[in-house]
This record gives C-alpha cells, sequence and structure tokens, in this order.
C-alpha cells in the first residue's frame, strides 16, 4: 500500500490540512496562482501550514521532517547536497544554510562526473567558505562516502579522467590540496534522512 501523504494548502478555495489528494484538488484544481503541497506526516503538514509557502516551494515531499523530529539537526550549520544525471554524467552541487534555506554557493554542471565526487567537492567548498568566514557551524552532507573522504583528505573516486571532465578533476585536486594545508574544526556530519527528511541542499529531483 501506498504510504499516506497529507496535503497542505496555503491558497486555495479552502486553506488547510487534507487527508487526500482528491481533497486538496478540490481546493487547487483550477484555482489561479494556488500554492499547496504533500508531506509524509500530518506533524510535518501542520509545522509547515504554520509557515509559508516559498519556505517548501520546489523541495521533495520529506522536504522539513527536521522540525518535528525527536532530535533535531544542530543549528546554525551548512548544509550541502550534490545532483549527477547519470554516472557519469553532468554533476552540480551547493551549499545552503540551514534553517533559512539561503544559497551560499553553486558549481556546475560539469560533464562527466559522479554523485560522490560532487559530494566530496561540495563538503570541502562549504569548509572553504566558513574558514574565510571565521564561522565553526557543522557541515551536514547526506553522503556518508564523501563525509569518509574527507576525513581521509583524498576523493576515493574511480571515476577515471576523460576529455570532458579535466575542468573537474583541476578542482578535485585544488581541494585535496587545501585539505592538506589547512586545519579546520568544523564537524562533517551525516544529515539522517530518514528522520529528517531530505537535507535542505536537495536539488528536488528524486
Amino acid at each position: 500500500m501506498a504510504k499516506q501523504k497529507f496535503y497542505v494548502v496555503w491558497k486555495g478555495r479552502k486553506t488547510g490540512i487534507f487527508n487526500t489528494w482528491d481533497a486538496c484538488a478540490a481546493q487547487v484544481s483550477g484555482y489561479a496562482g494556488a500554492e499547496f503541497k504533500a508531506f509524509e506526516s500530518r506533524e510535518a503538514a501542520q509545522a509547515a501550514f504554520r509557515s509559508e509557502y516559498a519556505e517548501f516551494k520546489g523541495q521533495p515531499s520529506s522536504a522539513g521532517n527536521w522540525k518535528t523530529a525527536k532530535t533535531r539537526p544542530v543549528s546554525p550549520a551548512l548544509c550541502v547536497d550534490a545532483a549527477c544525471a547519470g554516472v557519469p554524467g553532468p554533476v552540480e552541487w551547493r551549499g545552503v544554510e540551514f534553517d533559512s534555506g539561503r544559497p551560499i554557493f553553486r558549481q556546475g554542471p560539469f560533464p562527466d562526473g559522479t554523485n560522490n565526487i560532487g559530494e566530496f567537492l561540495a563538503i570541502v567548498h562549504a569548509l572553504a567558505w566558513m574558514k574565510e568566514k571565521s564561522l565553526g557551524w557543522p557541515v551536514y552532507s547526506d553522503s556518508e562516502n564523501a563525509i569518509l573522504w574527507v576525513g581521509l583528505k583524498s576523493c576515493r573516486t574511480k571515476m577515471t579522467r576523460t576529455g570532458q571532465n579535466t575542468g573537474l578533476f583541476e578542482l578535485v585536486a585544488r581541494a585535496e590540496k587545501w585539505l592538506a594545508e589547512n586545519e579546520y574544526t568544523n564537524p562533517v556530519l551525516k544529515w539522517d534522512t530518514a528522520a529528517w527528511g531530505e537535507i535542505p541542499a536537495d536539488f528536488g529531483r528524486k
């Protein structure tokens, strides 16, 4: 059976939280400028309804689950994520400020990459940015491989260089050099997707 979802309508014929898509659709179908979104729990839907639609627009249905979790992420923090269309494929990554979702950086897409490479570069980019700003925030990533590689100060990808990804591998070399030459105290933490939903830096393409 499909897991039940809860639908928030911020703008429609009636606003509120609805238990079925049919009930939601009755409020938004054909309604100009309707604002609505599905969530995976009633608690997340209730928290979202108290907020603004703009905070959730374009995000997956599990976005914001952390707001109702028993154990919440550390704040302030910087969250990073990568997206890759195929393996190999065009890869891009970005970092956003936790809570506000304010974009901090975005790179790519670069051809012939992998998601793990993008996640590795995103973490290093975040660490370098915070060192420059003298911020001690933690970095959250949902990639165990990338977190491990950063700890080893080496991108352990099995991807080989091609005529298309030279620029990407140059960024990898720069990131490894930065890790070798710089000390940092920022914790690099694993984002708990099961408890908190998709990481705020998620590209929303799943």
